[in-house]
């Protein structure tokens, strides 16, 4: 019988993970449990998918915010330090502007608005046009900000920013200067040692910094990359893509976990004799309609995957092929014209027309997306994604 279902996504349940336990045997007993349970079988090609978050945990994978504070102090000298473009997070980014406050005189912190690198608002672009004031250009004061816009909270969390930051920084002792502009070179009017704290354009942004007469720039992916006192540490990120643990605790992104997946894939491959393909997922990337904040606060979507997911899909678009190709034909002379396509497509597609409109995105990427909104950040308890169907296409 033809079958009639294509990607399927389950989220599966695993035991609370804890630091040092044997995540390949976890995760391969969880997905084997799942489908014995739910009444499926693995199937070549399906995707395991497991979360960063337990990844980072079972390495062990945690930094103190006094482990924070001394990097901070080693690299930037604990005097007066910019700390430019942080995302607007008690999650991901409050924590960790506690250690780099502990360690340091004063800070000069430099948001971007009208919103954060992800989408987290400050001011809307309407009130921005009726003050006149032009965010690609002009340098706002704490003072000027409040004289214009007033406290903003965040249409979420209920959080005013701008004060949440301003007292974490003055709890830790040190003084704190905010001002507001989106040309990094601002910073340099305030301080030369600078602590750049943005994500996806945190190489253009030192770059120019250090082109302008910075004495110092580091990013967060600069801080935390060794071990302190046995602390963790991320060589790659740094402090990128890390998350509140508890008051004193950062969790870091996972360390090299390629061998995870490729132990995976061999384990589930002798036990089942199916091909499977494996990956650790972080954020997806997705905008949200109402808020506007993009999802994507790690560095990557997925820091490590075996072979078969690398590259991008290969697809033709059936609508396309329904008006332009085949547009004279219907019911059973379409399905067999388009079934006939689809086996006889060129292995790149690239530039075919016929190809417009299929998502030109790493297959980590889409599938990591995927995996985010399937898992979710709360109490569902599936920190492990096992997707099905993925490649197949019309003709499976």
């Amino acid at each position: 019988m033809e079958r009639r279902v294509g990607t399927i996504a389950r989220g599966i349940r695993c035991p609370i993970i804890r630091e040092g336990d044997n995540l390949k045997k976890i995760v391969t007993e969880s997905v084997l449990e799942a489908a014995q349970s739910e009444g499926f079988a693995l199937r070549d090609r399906d995707v395991v998918a497991v979360t960063e978050s337990v990844v980072a945990r079972a390495q062990g994978n945690y930094v103190s915010v006094d482990h924070i504070a001394e990097d901070v102090r080693a690299k930037l000298g604990g005097e007066t330090i910019g700390v430019i473009f942080p995302i607007l997070s008690r999650n991901r980014f409050a924590i960790c502007l506690r250690g780099i406050a502990r360690g340091a005189k004063k800070l000069v912190l430099m948001l971007s608005y009208p919103s954060d690198e992800v989408g987290n608002e400050l001011v809307s672009l309407d009130k921005l046009d009726d003050a006149g004031i032009n965010p690609y250009s002009d340098l706002l004061t704490l003072e000027k900000y409040r004289e214009l816009f007033g406290e903003n909270r965040h249409a979420f969390t209920g959080v005013d920013y701008v004060q949440y930051y301003a007292d974490i920084i003055r709890q830790e002792g040190a003084e704190v200067e905010i001002i507001f502009a989106n040309d990094c070179r601002k910073i340099l009017q305030y301080t030369k040692k600078v602590l750049n704290c943005n994500i996806h354009t945190r190489v253009r942004t030192k770059k120019i910094l250090t082109a302008c007469g910075a004495e110092i720039v580091c990013g967060l992916d600069d801080i935390m990359t060794t071990s302190l006192s046995g602390s963790g540490y991320n060589e790659k990120y740094g402090l990128l893509g890390s998350n509140k643990s508890t008051e004193e605790t950062v969790k870091l992104f996972p360390r090299e976990c390629t061998d995870l997946v490729l132990d995976i894939q061999k384990e589930l491959l002798e036990k089942t004799g199916k091909h499977v393909e494996v990956m650790v997922y972080g954020d997806g990337a997705f905008k949200d309609p109402v808020g506007k904040i993009w999802e994507l606060a790690d560095p990557c979507v997925s820091p490590a995957s075996t072979p078969g997911l690398e590259g991008t899909p290969n697809e033709v678009k059936l609508k396309y092929l329904a008006d332009n190709d085949f547009k004279d034909l219907s019911g059973e002379d379409l399905k067999k014209a388009i079934e006939e396509r689809i086996r006889d497509k060129k292995e790149d597609l690239v530039g075919d027309m016929a190809a417009q409109g299929t998502t030109p995105r790493r297959l980590t990427d889409l599938i990591g997306s995927l995996c985010d909104l399937t898992s979710g950040s709360g109490d569902k308890g599936t920190p492990v994604i096992l997707i099905q169907g993925y490649f197949d296409n019309y003709i499976s």
